[in-house]
């Protein structure tokens, strides 16, 4: 198809300010309500004590890595629903879905065997032993939650790439508020139920990713929106050729995530490696930094539901208006949350923990945090862009240069080789994403040009 060129006036901008705002404030929402979640959660757990605050950041660093790279490949479907929707072929998305499904079933099957066997390794991991017994029987429990995870993110992905934010927003929405009641119910033992600490906080968690799938699940097949969809879902063949174009948009997806939350999760661990202290306070600041990234995610995931449907009809002019607008959103989103991270986070650490070292801690790692904001917001608007365009192979490639080849050794040298412990973790992310930044941009601008000859 050829590129449908169109002068970029004030006027169309304004117009995709509008589209992606209305697209990304439910994502927004979604995120803050994952964020008062996580918040509730930190702080909860470490009222109760900080062994369970350490243990948790252990267990959760290990997991977000499962976690984020089950959501990228989940992911990969959207940019596929929303070429689809944008040239109404809705029953083909429905088929895409089922496609989607199986496959995403299936790699989350995998990730439950790799992370199991991970449970009989968690003694080599250089922790405080006082730690360990508390930390697995939480681990089993979030075990468990990898399939309901990976149902809602299917479903959710979907209704994302029709433009309909909403639906995911109210559920998720509904789900944290169950699992908000349940921390207070079991970790402390409220209501005449039994306290369980770490344990408690794990199986509210349990129960309301699993409310999550299976509301998900009812509100997709009942709604008309939905109906042709549901329709080819549940009486047609995916076919082997639609698998394989989920998986090739997924997998690429999957591998970027799972390298960059991996150094994060590298993070942890070798946090850990400097005492119970410091990993505790690398949670909290974790905890925080979501202010942030979830924010960023929010405006990234409403650019690449907009690049995907400029994509079905081939509009190249509409990919990069609509990429710089969420860029635009994205570094305002940066400032602001620059700005709380300066003047709010003295007291939000507070509400986390009584302890005075931990507290002490998480507050040298506050500069570090505002520091790689804008590469942060810059890449994730990329990713997403990307991802839309359903180009994602250059992801494979520049998430091993970022975050492996870059990333990991700057860590390790100025954590450990510079004896700058938890601080310089902090301070080697910003080098990671400055290199991913630049990376993601170069390969988009490529990709766009690569479009526009092949459709000239």
């Amino acid at each position: 198809m050829k590129g449908i060129i169109r002068k970029l006036t004030p006027e169309t901008y304004l117009q995709s300010y509008l589209s992606l705002l209305k697209l990304g404030l439910p994502v927004l929402v979604t995120q803050i309500g994952v964020i008062v979640v996580n918040f509730a959660d930190t702080m909860m757990v470490g009222a109760y004590g900080v062994d369970e605050l350490a243990a948790a950041a252990f267990v959760n660093s290990l997991f977000v890595v499962a976690i984020v790279m089950l959501m990228g490949f989940a992911g990969g479907v959207t940019p596929l629903i929303g070429a689809l929707y944008g040239r109404r072929e809705h029953a083909e998305g429905g088929r895409m879905l089922r496609a989607s499904l199986q496959i995403n079933v299936i790699m989350a099957l995998c990730f439950t065997v790799i992370m199991g066997g991970i449970y009989f390794l968690l003694d080599y991991f250089g922790q405080d032993p006082d730690l360990l017994p508390i930390a697995k029987e939480y681990y089993l429990i979030i075990l468990a939650t990898l399939i309901p995870v990976t149902v809602f993110n299917c479903f959710q992905q979907t209704a994302n790439g029709t433009t309909d934010t909403a639906t995911p927003m109210w559920i998720i929405l509904a789900a944290d508020v169950l699992n908000i009641v349940g921390n207070y119910m079991l970790i402390f033992g409220h209501w005449g139920c039994p306290e369980l600490g770490l344990t408690g906080a794990g199986i509210s968690t349990l129960v309301a990713r699993t409310f999550a799938a299976l509301l998900i699940v009812c509100v997709m097949s009942r709604r008309r929106r939905y109906r042709p969809y549901w329709t080819s879902l549940c009486k047609e063949s995916a076919g082997g050729e639609r698998r394989r174009q989920v998986w090739n948009t997924s997998f690429p997806l999957m591998i970027q995530s799972g390298v960059e939350c991996g150094l994060w999760a590298f993070g942890a661990v070798v946090s850990g490696w400097f005492g119970k202290i410091q990993l505790a306070a690398y949670q909290i600041i974790n905890t925080i930094a979501q202010l942030g990234f979830m924010t960023y995610m929010s405006f990234g995931w409403a650019t690449s539901i907009r690049v995907a449907n400029f994509t079905g009809v081939g509009d190249i002019a509409g990919i990069r208006r609509i990429t710089k607008a969420g860029l635009h959103l994205v570094l305002l989103l940066a400032t602001v949350a620059s700005l709380i991270f300066f003047l709010l986070t003295d007291d939000m650490v507070l509400y986390f923990t009584p302890d005075l070292d931990v507290r002490a801690v998480a507050m040298t790692l506050i500069p570090p945090l505002i520091l790689y904001q804008y590469c942060d917001g810059t890449q994730l608007t990329y990713v997403n862009a990307l991802r839309g365009t359903s180009v994602v192979k250059p992801l494979l490639w520049i998430s091993i240069v970022s975050y492996l080849v870059v990333g990991v050794p700057l860590l390790l040298f100025m954590a450990k080789t510079l004896d700058m412990g938890t601080v310089g973790v902090y301070y080697s992310f910003s080098g990671a994403l400055l290199v991913a930044s630049v990376l993601l941009i170069w390969a988009f601008r490529r990709a766009l040009r690569l479009k526009e000859e092949a459709g000239a």
